[in-house]
């Protein structure tokens, strides 16, 4: 079968850099009898390096196209599953339970739905032992910021409490077909064992509304969920940005939304 079409609604732009699929692999270093799971394995490339590894593979794929398209080529390999499913969507609680253990996961992500898929993961947490991610660089570059640089976020403040994070390597356009308009980067994910810190139910709104507009004070962008005086309580200054304070940090002010307001 000849390769399908790309489908631009899913993002696809397929790795064949025989250098950057190597330093994928050895990143992972994935061990015999492990429990790995691709998201997106597209033509396969990544896909063929990690089967011979020897690893327990099952892969995720959306395109129903590239999906026959593996069926066909791989369907002598007897530790590759092939779920067309969308990730989205997927349980990889149940999977991990199928499979009797945790899992690593690996996956060139569509950056259309990178966030969101990540988040999906995060609920998965339990089932996970770490993740190896090919994001758009600058999506790295905000996941792995400490408290102060510049690309310091909301997105950098909630995955703090589950993973730790560790940009691996760039990766340029040309490792693709076709080659995308931006730098693409790798990043390990490895799930903490326990949560930095015992998260609040207001976390989220409170890193939200710190971060909806960067040039505001703290006092200024929370005003309407916790005092100066609270914020004062927790030993932050009120006339500092949001990008300058540590994760746990936020969470210490999302604890004060719950013995004053209970109603939020």
């Amino acid at each position: 079968m000849k390769h399908p079409p790309r489908r631009k609604r899913f993002g696809q732009h397929f790795l064949h850099d025989r250098t950057v699929i190597d330093r994928i692999a050895a990143s992972i270093d994935a061990q015999p009898g492990e429990h790995v799971v691709e998201i997106g394995p597209g033509r396969g490339a990544l896909t063929r390096k990690l089967l011979a590894t020897s690893v327990d593979l099952d892969a995720i794929e959306i395109d129903r196209d590239l999906a026959a398209l593996l069926t066909e080529q791989l369907a002598g390999q007897p530790r590759f599953t092939l779920h067309e499913a969308d990730a989205l969507e997927f349980n990889f609680t149940d999977l991990a339970q199928a499979r009797g253990g945790k899992l690593r996961v690996v996956g060139n992500l569509p950056y259309n739905i990178s966030t969101p898929l990540l988040f999906h993961l995060l609920n998965h947490r339990t089932a996970i032992r770490d993740l190896h991610i090919m994001l758009q660089r600058e999506v790295i570059q905000r996941m792995a910021a400490k408290a102060g640089e510049d690309d310091y976020g909301r997105l950098t403040v909630m995955l703090a409490p589950w993973v730790s994070i560790e940009h691996l390597f760039d990766v340029g356009p040309g490792a693709f077909t076709p080659p995308p308009r931006v730098w693409s980067a790798v990043a390990r994910l490895t799930v903490r064992a326990e949560p930095a810190f015992l998260v609040s139910e207001y976390f989220g709104k409170v890193v939200a509304a710190a971060f909806a507009h960067r040039r505001k004070t703290i006092r200024n962008a929370l005003r309407e969920l916790v005092s100066l005086e609270q914020i004062e309580a927790v030993g932050l200054d009120p006339s500092a940005r949001p990008e300058t304070f540590p994760p746990e940090a936020f969470n210490l002010l999302a604890q004060k939304i719950v013995r004053s307001h209970p109603s939020v």
